[in-house]
């Protein structure tokens, strides 16, 4: 099989929001398990899967800098996280009006079991200097954008991905950083950031950079357009604030939407994380006016995982009926009725809303 075989194979079971670059959501059956298997975990990309060399450099504000390659990384004491990433654009298409931005719908989430060597590990080997503020990670992914947000000066025809984070948080051992080189006990795939990434738990998921080709330890502050221009909240009544943890969500993973209820009694499944969590309680509303009613909520099975809630729905009427589900985490952070406008359309994390049919 050629390349593009490879990929088209790795895509069949996605759901394609844009072909070039390719960006697909996971179909409903990736929320189900525990772990999505890789063939059903979401893409997102800004630019066309890249050609990488295979080394990663990190200089900049550094005693020792160093290039390290695939066998280096796997040289290191691996770790294993199991993960949960959010597009920060999931749930864009429930915003009004319409915000800018890939059209997704509410799949732009996924949990994988990513390998790899600790982020703060490697980075005590090349000696940050003491002044460095913020770590800057380059993808090797590049072309047009023309998109931008709030830096018009810059060259649209040629941007690289690139991500900062403050130097504290990525040479924190509680962090989980990792330099990620396996997704669910394989080699990286090409979509998802051969030969190697940033897996950034807690955050949405454009801190985790793919194809990381790059490393700086800063003595300023990072100004790209993917760090100040886009993946900002563009609030219309107040200062805008950068994209960083992921907001507290559930969702309903079964029944489907729109589905058909044949029995008097049904099992609500789903899903719920945080970035300020871990989840602490769930609740399900089987009205518009509130009556909320907690879900059994199962205790984390890991620092950085969604985890499953559910709870019985009895003496369902003939009809139409409505669902939903809200989450709280342990920060006291509660899902809001309505989402978060702002003008790029990130962080939506408002309560879902379906409806089911009885017969």
């Amino acid at each position: 099989m050629t390349v593009a075989d490879d990929l088209e194979a790795a895509r069949a079971a996605l759901v394609m929001i844009n072909p070039a670059p390719y960006n697909a959501e996971a179909p409903p059956a990736a929320l189900v398990g525990d772990v999505t298997p890789t063939e059903l975990h979401y893409v997102r990309s800004n630019f066309a899967v890249p050609d990488h060399d295979g080394t990663l450099e990190i200089g900049g504000a550094v005693g020792v800098p160093m290039s390290l390659t695939l066998d280096d990384l796997r040289s290191l004491p691996a770790h294993d996280h199991t993960v949960t990433l959010e597009c920060a654009g999931n749930g864009r298409l429930d915003m009004r009006p319409l915000p800018t931005g890939e059209p997704w719908g509410d799949f732009a989430v996924s949990t994988a079991r990513w390998t790899g060597a600790l982020l703060h590990e490697v980075l005590a080997k090349v000696a940050p200097a003491a002044e460095g503020v913020e770590v800057v990670a380059h993808g090797a992914d590049h072309g047009p954008y023309h998109l931008q947000a709030i830096l018009p000066e810059t060259d649209q025809d040629e941007l690289t991905f690139a991500r900062a984070l403050a130097i504290g948080e990525a040479m924190d051992p509680a962090s989980g950083i990792l330099i990620a080189y396996e997704m669910n006990g394989q080699p990286l795939g090409r979509d998802h950031g051969a030969p190697f990434r940033l897996i950034v738990p807690h955050w949405y998921a454009v801190a985790s950079v793919k194809w990381l080709k790059r490393l700086d330890v800063l003595t300023e502050p990072y100004a790209g357009e993917f760090q100040t221009g886009h993946y900002i909240y563009q609030w219309p009544d107040r200062p805008h604030e950068p994209v960083t943890l992921m907001r507290v969500r559930a969702r309903i993973t079964d029944p489907a939407p729109g589905s058909t209820v044949d029995a008097d009694t049904c099992t609500v499944r789903g899903k719920a994380w945080s970035g300020t969590g871990p989840v602490v309680g769930v609740d399900v509303s089987l009205t518009g006016e509130g009556d909320w009613q907690p879900a059994r909520l199962e205790p984390p099975r890991g620092d950085y995982q969604w985890q499953d809630w559910s709870f019985t729905w009895d003496s369902i009427g003939v009809g139409r009926h409505t669902l939903r589900a809200r989450a709280t985490d342990a920060a006291g952070n509660v899902q809001p009725d309505v989402p978060p406008w702002n003008r790029l359309g990130y962080g939506n994390n408002a309560i879902e809303v379906i409806y089911v049919d009885r017969r």
